[in-house]
């Protein structure tokens, strides 16, 4: 059975262990985050726990403080990245039905210019 706090073949986790180069953006011992190599705004980055969590339905009430944290980081990055002014997005998908392309739970930080349709 595969290290919960790893998986070998997932992206993410080979970013978080340094095996895969990243523009980072911020790292501490839980979280790292980084640019979006392909970003959908001017500013693009993703907020990434470093222990794989595959999917928001596989969080644990005793992740809440990580998912909280990945939260307060995304809006700082976005203060210091000059989008908080003028309003961004953080974004997490859920399943292929969601959106989501990389099964390790991450959060997209979107701004930079008017971001479409409204969601809610």
């Amino acid at each position: 059975m595969e290290d919960s706090m790893t998986q070998s073949d997932c992206v993410f986790c080979k970013i978080a262990n340094e095996e895969i180069p990243s523009k980072k953006l911020y790292e501490d011992d839980e979280i790292i985050a980084f640019d979006d190599i392909n970003p959908e705004t001017p500013v693009h980055f993703l907020v990434v726990p470093k222990r794989h969590i595959e999917t928001l339905d596989d969080i644990k009430d005793d992740d809440a403080p990580l998912v909280a944290k990945m939260i307060l980081i995304g809006t700082k990055l976005a203060r210091e990245k000059g989008i908080a002014k003028d309003g961004y997005r953080q974004v997490i998908n859920c399943r292929e039905g969601g959106g989501q392309v990389v099964f390790h739970l991450h959060m997209h930080i979107l701004g930079g210019r008017q971001i479409g349709q409204r969601l809610a």
